[in-house]
Protein backbone atom coordinates (compact mmCIF):
# COMPACT_ATOMS: atom_id res chain seq x y z
CA UNK A 1 0.00 0.00 0.00
CA UNK A 2 1.30 3.44 -0.85
CA UNK A 3 2.17 5.85 1.95
CA UNK A 4 -0.83 8.12 1.30
CA UNK A 5 -3.20 5.17 1.52
CA UNK A 6 -1.64 4.04 4.81
CA UNK A 7 -2.08 7.57 6.14
CA UNK A 8 -5.71 7.53 5.00
CA UNK A 9 -6.41 4.22 6.73
CA UNK A 10 -4.81 5.47 9.97
CA UNK A 11 -6.79 8.73 9.86
CA UNK A 12 -10.07 6.90 9.15
CA UNK A 13 -9.55 4.46 12.04
CA UNK A 14 -8.62 7.23 14.47
CA UNK A 15 -11.68 9.24 13.41
CA UNK A 16 -13.87 6.18 13.94
CA UNK A 17 -12.41 5.49 17.39
CA UNK A 18 -12.91 9.07 18.59
CA UNK A 19 -16.50 9.22 17.34
CA UNK A 20 -17.39 5.73 18.57
CA UNK A 21 -16.18 6.34 22.11
CA UNK A 22 -18.26 9.52 22.19
CA UNK A 23 -21.57 7.67 21.67
CA UNK A 24 -21.91 6.01 25.12
CA UNK A 25 -20.54 9.16 26.79
CA UNK A 26 -23.17 11.24 24.98
CA UNK A 27 -25.86 8.87 26.30
CA UNK A 28 -24.66 9.61 29.84
CA UNK A 29 -25.00 13.36 29.14
CA UNK A 30 -28.51 13.16 27.65
CA UNK A 31 -30.50 13.23 30.92
CA UNK A 32 -30.95 16.84 31.96
CA UNK A 33 -29.64 18.16 28.66
CA UNK A 34 -31.84 16.89 25.83
CA UNK A 35 -30.97 15.88 22.25
CA UNK A 36 -31.18 19.29 20.53
CA UNK A 37 -29.21 21.17 23.19
CA UNK A 38 -26.60 18.40 23.50
CA UNK A 39 -26.12 18.33 19.71
CA UNK A 40 -25.53 22.07 19.76
CA UNK A 41 -23.01 21.85 22.61
CA UNK A 42 -21.13 18.96 21.00
CA UNK A 43 -20.66 20.79 17.73
CA UNK A 44 -19.97 24.10 19.45
CA UNK A 45 -17.26 22.40 21.51
CA UNK A 46 -15.77 21.02 18.31
CA UNK A 47 -15.80 24.49 16.73
CA UNK A 48 -14.19 26.12 19.79
CA UNK A 49 -11.44 23.49 19.90
CA UNK A 50 -10.67 23.90 16.21
CA UNK A 51 -10.68 27.69 16.56
CA UNK A 52 -8.00 27.42 19.27
CA UNK A 53 -6.03 25.09 17.00
CA UNK A 54 -6.28 27.67 14.23
CA UNK A 55 -4.72 30.30 16.50
CA UNK A 56 -1.69 28.18 17.39
CA UNK A 57 -0.95 26.30 14.19
CA UNK A 58 1.28 27.67 11.48
CA UNK A 59 -0.34 29.27 8.45
CA UNK A 60 -1.81 26.33 6.50
CA UNK A 61 -0.53 25.50 3.04
CA UNK A 62 -3.88 23.89 2.24
CA UNK A 63 -6.18 25.13 -0.50
CA UNK A 64 -8.67 27.58 1.09
CA UNK A 65 -12.43 27.32 0.90
CA UNK A 66 -14.01 29.37 -1.90
CA UNK A 67 -17.39 30.98 -2.50
CA UNK A 68 -18.22 28.23 -5.00
CA UNK A 69 -18.02 25.71 -2.13
CA UNK A 70 -20.97 27.29 -0.27
CA UNK A 71 -23.70 24.98 -1.69
CA UNK A 72 -21.74 21.87 -0.69
CA UNK A 73 -20.95 23.36 2.73
CA UNK A 74 -24.63 24.12 3.30
CA UNK A 75 -25.53 20.52 2.49
CA UNK A 76 -22.83 19.22 4.83
CA UNK A 77 -24.00 21.45 7.70
CA UNK A 78 -27.69 20.65 7.31
CA UNK A 79 -27.41 16.91 6.66
CA UNK A 80 -24.47 15.97 8.88
CA UNK A 81 -24.30 18.81 11.38
CA UNK A 82 -27.92 19.59 12.16
CA UNK A 83 -30.22 16.70 11.17
CA UNK A 84 -28.05 13.60 11.78
CA UNK A 85 -26.73 14.28 15.33
CA UNK A 86 -30.15 15.37 16.61
CA UNK A 87 -31.75 12.25 15.09
CA UNK A 88 -29.07 10.05 16.68
CA UNK A 89 -29.52 11.58 20.13
CA UNK A 90 -33.30 11.29 19.85
CA UNK A 91 -32.83 7.64 18.96
CA UNK A 92 -30.44 7.13 21.90
CA UNK A 93 -33.23 8.27 24.21
CA UNK A 94 -35.32 5.35 22.94
CA UNK A 95 -32.65 2.63 22.57
CA UNK A 96 -29.80 1.06 24.56
CA UNK A 97 -26.38 2.24 23.39
CA UNK A 98 -25.45 -1.18 21.95
CA UNK A 99 -28.67 -1.32 19.91
CA UNK A 100 -28.00 2.15 18.57
CA UNK A 101 -24.47 1.01 17.67
CA UNK A 102 -25.95 -1.86 15.67
CA UNK A 103 -28.01 0.56 13.62
CA UNK A 104 -25.16 3.05 13.21
CA UNK A 105 -23.41 0.46 11.04
CA UNK A 106 -25.92 1.32 8.33
CA UNK A 107 -24.01 4.56 7.72
CA UNK A 108 -21.29 2.60 5.92
CA UNK A 109 -23.47 0.79 3.34
CA UNK A 110 -25.55 3.94 2.80
CA UNK A 111 -22.36 5.92 2.13
CA UNK A 112 -20.96 3.22 -0.15
CA UNK A 113 -24.24 2.98 -2.06
CA UNK A 114 -24.34 6.72 -2.70
CA UNK A 115 -20.61 6.89 -3.51
CA UNK A 116 -20.74 4.10 -6.08
CA UNK A 117 -24.18 4.73 -7.56
CA UNK A 118 -24.18 8.53 -7.73
CA UNK A 119 -20.60 9.79 -7.45
CA UNK A 120 -18.59 7.43 -9.64
CA UNK A 121 -16.44 5.74 -7.00
CA UNK A 122 -15.22 2.17 -7.36
CA UNK A 123 -15.06 -0.70 -4.89
CA UNK A 124 -13.52 -4.04 -5.77
CA UNK A 125 -14.68 -7.46 -4.58
CA UNK A 126 -12.25 -7.45 -1.64
CA UNK A 127 -13.54 -4.07 -0.45
CA UNK A 128 -17.13 -5.25 -0.71
CA UNK A 129 -16.36 -8.38 1.32
CA UNK A 130 -14.50 -6.26 3.88
CA UNK A 131 -17.45 -3.87 4.16
CA UNK A 132 -19.84 -6.79 4.73
CA UNK A 133 -17.56 -8.24 7.44
CA UNK A 134 -17.34 -4.92 9.27
CA UNK A 135 -21.09 -4.35 9.13
CA UNK A 136 -21.79 -7.95 10.24
CA UNK A 137 -19.40 -7.46 13.15
CA UNK A 138 -21.33 -4.40 14.22
CA UNK A 139 -24.59 -6.30 13.93
CA UNK A 140 -23.31 -9.05 16.22
CA UNK A 141 -22.44 -6.41 18.86
CA UNK A 142 -26.06 -6.27 19.94
CA UNK A 143 -26.48 -10.04 20.02
CA UNK A 144 -29.80 -9.60 18.25
CA UNK A 145 -31.19 -7.69 21.23
CA UNK A 146 -32.75 -4.90 19.20
CA UNK A 147 -36.50 -5.35 18.95
CA UNK A 148 -37.25 -3.34 15.81
CA UNK A 149 -40.96 -3.96 16.16
CA UNK A 150 -41.19 -2.74 19.73
CA UNK A 151 -38.69 0.08 19.33
CA UNK A 152 -39.49 1.17 15.79
CA UNK A 153 -39.36 4.88 16.58
CA UNK A 154 -35.85 4.87 18.06
CA UNK A 155 -34.62 2.58 15.29
CA UNK A 156 -36.13 4.78 12.58
CA UNK A 157 -34.48 7.86 14.10
CA UNK A 158 -31.00 6.27 14.14
CA UNK A 159 -31.45 4.93 10.59
CA UNK A 160 -32.42 8.42 9.44
CA UNK A 161 -29.28 9.77 11.14
CA UNK A 162 -27.23 7.25 9.15
CA UNK A 163 -28.79 8.50 5.91
CA UNK A 164 -27.94 12.07 6.91
CA UNK A 165 -24.30 11.19 7.59
CA UNK A 166 -24.10 9.18 4.34
CA UNK A 167 -25.15 12.31 2.43
CA UNK A 168 -22.70 14.37 4.51
CA UNK A 169 -19.84 11.93 3.76
CA UNK A 170 -20.32 12.11 0.02
CA UNK A 171 -20.71 15.89 -0.07
CA UNK A 172 -17.66 16.30 2.17
CA UNK A 173 -15.59 14.10 -0.14
CA UNK A 174 -16.30 16.62 -2.93
CA UNK A 175 -14.72 19.26 -0.65
CA UNK A 176 -11.87 17.14 0.69
CA UNK A 177 -9.16 18.82 -1.42
CA UNK A 178 -9.74 21.96 0.67
CA UNK A 179 -8.26 22.56 4.12
CA UNK A 180 -9.84 19.82 6.33
CA UNK A 181 -9.59 21.99 9.47
CA UNK A 182 -11.36 24.89 7.70
CA UNK A 183 -14.12 22.56 6.46
CA UNK A 184 -14.62 21.11 9.93
CA UNK A 185 -14.54 24.54 11.57
CA UNK A 186 -17.32 25.88 9.31
CA UNK A 187 -19.40 22.74 9.80
CA UNK A 188 -19.08 22.57 13.57
CA UNK A 189 -19.56 26.28 14.33
CA UNK A 190 -22.55 26.54 11.98
CA UNK A 191 -24.17 23.34 13.24
CA UNK A 192 -23.48 24.18 16.89
CA UNK A 193 -24.92 27.68 16.53
CA UNK A 194 -28.05 26.47 14.71
CA UNK A 195 -28.81 23.63 17.13
CA UNK A 196 -28.06 25.71 20.23
CA UNK A 197 -30.22 28.60 18.99
CA UNK A 198 -33.12 26.24 18.23
CA UNK A 199 -32.80 24.61 21.66
CA UNK A 200 -32.78 27.90 23.56
CA UNK A 201 -35.60 29.31 21.41
CA UNK A 202 -37.79 26.32 22.25
CA UNK A 203 -37.30 26.73 25.99
CA UNK A 204 -34.44 24.34 26.76
CA UNK A 205 -32.34 25.82 29.60
CA UNK A 206 -28.58 25.44 29.70
CA UNK A 207 -27.49 22.46 31.84
CA UNK A 208 -25.36 22.63 34.97
CA UNK A 209 -21.82 23.95 34.48
CA UNK A 210 -20.22 20.51 34.93
CA UNK A 211 -22.47 18.92 32.30
CA UNK A 212 -22.02 21.88 29.94
CA UNK A 213 -18.20 21.73 30.08
CA UNK A 214 -18.26 17.95 29.70
CA UNK A 215 -20.38 18.28 26.53
CA UNK A 216 -18.07 20.93 25.07
CA UNK A 217 -14.99 18.81 25.85
CA UNK A 218 -16.58 15.72 24.32
CA UNK A 219 -17.46 17.69 21.21
CA UNK A 220 -13.89 18.92 20.83
CA UNK A 221 -12.54 15.36 20.69
CA UNK A 222 -15.32 13.12 19.39
CA UNK A 223 -16.66 15.56 16.80
CA UNK A 224 -14.00 18.17 16.03
CA UNK A 225 -10.90 15.98 15.87
CA UNK A 226 -12.89 13.06 14.45
CA UNK A 227 -14.42 15.06 11.59
CA UNK A 228 -11.10 16.68 10.64
CA UNK A 229 -9.43 13.25 10.50
CA UNK A 230 -12.35 11.82 8.50
CA UNK A 231 -12.11 14.63 5.92
CA UNK A 232 -8.39 13.96 5.58
CA UNK A 233 -9.10 10.24 5.10
CA UNK A 234 -11.75 10.97 2.44
CA UNK A 235 -9.19 12.96 0.48
CA UNK A 236 -6.78 10.02 0.46
CA UNK A 237 -9.23 7.10 0.16
CA UNK A 238 -12.51 8.33 -1.29
CA UNK A 239 -15.85 8.38 0.55
CA UNK A 240 -16.75 4.70 0.05
CA UNK A 241 -13.52 3.23 1.42
CA UNK A 242 -13.33 5.75 4.25
CA UNK A 243 -16.90 4.87 5.24
CA UNK A 244 -16.10 1.16 5.35
CA UNK A 245 -13.21 1.83 7.74
CA UNK A 246 -15.30 4.27 9.78
CA UNK A 247 -17.74 1.41 10.41
CA UNK A 248 -15.48 0.30 13.28
CA UNK A 249 -16.80 3.29 15.27
CA UNK A 250 -19.57 1.19 16.90
CA UNK A 251 -16.89 -1.30 17.98
CA UNK A 252 -14.99 1.48 19.74
CA UNK A 253 -18.27 2.60 21.28
CA UNK A 254 -19.00 -0.92 22.51
CA UNK A 255 -15.58 -1.16 24.15
CA UNK A 256 -16.24 2.10 25.99
CA UNK A 257 -19.77 1.02 26.91
CA UNK A 258 -18.49 -1.98 28.89
CA UNK A 259 -17.10 0.07 31.80
CA UNK A 260 -19.36 3.11 31.30
CA UNK A 261 -22.76 1.43 30.86
CA UNK A 262 -22.13 -2.16 31.99
CA UNK A 263 -22.81 -3.62 28.55
CA UNK A 264 -21.34 -6.86 27.23
CA UNK A 265 -18.78 -7.06 24.41
CA UNK A 266 -19.29 -9.83 21.86
CA UNK A 267 -15.94 -11.47 20.86
CA UNK A 268 -17.32 -12.74 17.53
CA UNK A 269 -18.02 -9.13 16.54
CA UNK A 270 -14.45 -8.17 17.33
CA UNK A 271 -13.10 -10.96 15.13
CA UNK A 272 -15.39 -10.07 12.20
CA UNK A 273 -14.59 -6.37 12.32
CA UNK A 274 -10.86 -6.95 12.71
CA UNK A 275 -10.89 -9.27 9.68
CA UNK A 276 -12.75 -6.65 7.65
CA UNK A 277 -10.37 -3.84 8.58
CA UNK A 278 -7.28 -5.94 7.78
CA UNK A 279 -8.77 -7.02 4.45
CA UNK A 280 -9.66 -3.46 3.52
CA UNK A 281 -6.29 -2.05 4.63
CA UNK A 282 -4.46 -4.63 2.50
CA UNK A 283 -6.50 -3.98 -0.63
CA UNK A 284 -4.46 -3.36 -3.78
CA UNK A 285 -6.20 -1.93 -6.85
CA UNK A 286 -3.95 -1.46 -9.89
CA UNK A 287 -4.54 -1.29 -13.63
CA UNK A 288 -3.74 0.82 -16.66
CA UNK A 289 -5.83 3.98 -16.51
CA UNK A 290 -5.97 7.43 -18.12
CA UNK A 291 -6.14 10.81 -16.39
CA UNK A 292 -8.10 13.32 -18.42
CA UNK A 293 -7.06 17.01 -18.37
CA UNK A 294 -8.14 18.62 -15.09
CA UNK A 295 -7.71 21.97 -13.37
CA UNK A 296 -8.06 22.36 -9.59
CA UNK A 297 -6.37 23.55 -6.40
CA UNK A 298 -5.17 21.41 -3.49
CA UNK A 299 -2.20 20.57 -1.29
CA UNK A 300 0.34 18.52 -3.28
CA UNK A 301 3.95 17.61 -3.86
CA UNK A 302 5.61 17.20 -7.24
CA UNK A 303 5.10 13.58 -8.23
CA UNK A 304 4.07 11.83 -11.41
CA UNK A 305 0.58 13.33 -11.10
CA UNK A 306 1.86 16.86 -10.50
CA UNK A 307 4.57 17.58 -13.08
CA UNK A 308 3.73 21.21 -13.79
CA UNK A 309 5.49 24.53 -14.04
CA UNK A 310 5.08 27.35 -11.50
CA UNK A 311 4.44 31.02 -11.87
CA UNK A 312 6.98 33.32 -10.23
CA UNK A 313 4.75 34.06 -7.21
CA UNK A 314 4.19 30.43 -6.16
CA UNK A 315 6.25 29.18 -3.21
CA UNK A 316 8.37 26.15 -4.07
CA UNK A 317 8.30 24.74 -0.53
CA UNK A 318 6.51 21.38 -0.57
CA UNK A 319 3.82 20.49 0.09
CA UNK A 320 2.03 23.55 -1.26
CA UNK A 321 -1.27 24.45 -2.89
CA UNK A 322 -2.10 26.59 -5.90
CA UNK A 323 -4.36 26.30 -8.96
CA UNK A 324 -2.73 23.90 -11.41
CA UNK A 325 -3.55 21.88 -14.50
CA UNK A 326 -3.17 18.14 -15.04
CA UNK A 327 -2.40 17.13 -18.60
CA UNK A 328 -3.64 13.84 -19.99
CA UNK A 329 -1.61 10.95 -18.56
CA UNK A 330 -1.84 7.18 -18.96
CA UNK A 331 -0.08 4.83 -16.57
CA UNK A 332 -0.59 2.02 -14.06
CA UNK A 333 -0.07 2.10 -10.30
CA UNK A 334 -1.96 1.21 -7.09
CA UNK A 335 -4.76 3.74 -6.47
CA UNK A 336 -8.12 4.38 -4.79
CA UNK A 337 -11.16 6.49 -5.78
CA UNK A 338 -9.67 9.83 -4.78
CA UNK A 339 -10.12 13.09 -6.66
CA UNK A 340 -7.49 12.11 -9.24
CA UNK A 341 -8.83 8.63 -9.96
CA UNK A 342 -12.50 8.79 -10.94
CA UNK A 343 -12.49 6.58 -14.03
CA UNK A 344 -14.41 3.68 -15.49
CA UNK A 345 -13.42 0.05 -14.98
Amino acid sequence: MRGSSRDGVAAALMAAALFGVGTPIAKLLLPGTGPLLLAGLLYLGAGIGLSVLGLVRRAPREAPLRRSDLPLLAGVVLAGGVAAPVLLLLGLEQLPAVDASLLLNLEAPFTVLLAVALFGEHLGARSLVATVLIVLGGAVLSGGSTDLGGRWLGSALVIAACVGWAVDNNLTQRLSLRDPVAITLVKTLAAGTINLTLALATGHPLPAWSRLTAALALGTVSYGASIALAVHAMRLLGAARQAALFAVAPFAGALAAVPLLGERLEPVAAALMAAGVVLLARERHEHEHAHEPLEHDHLHVHDEHHAHEHAGNVALVEPHSHPHRHERLSHAHPHVSDAHHRHGH
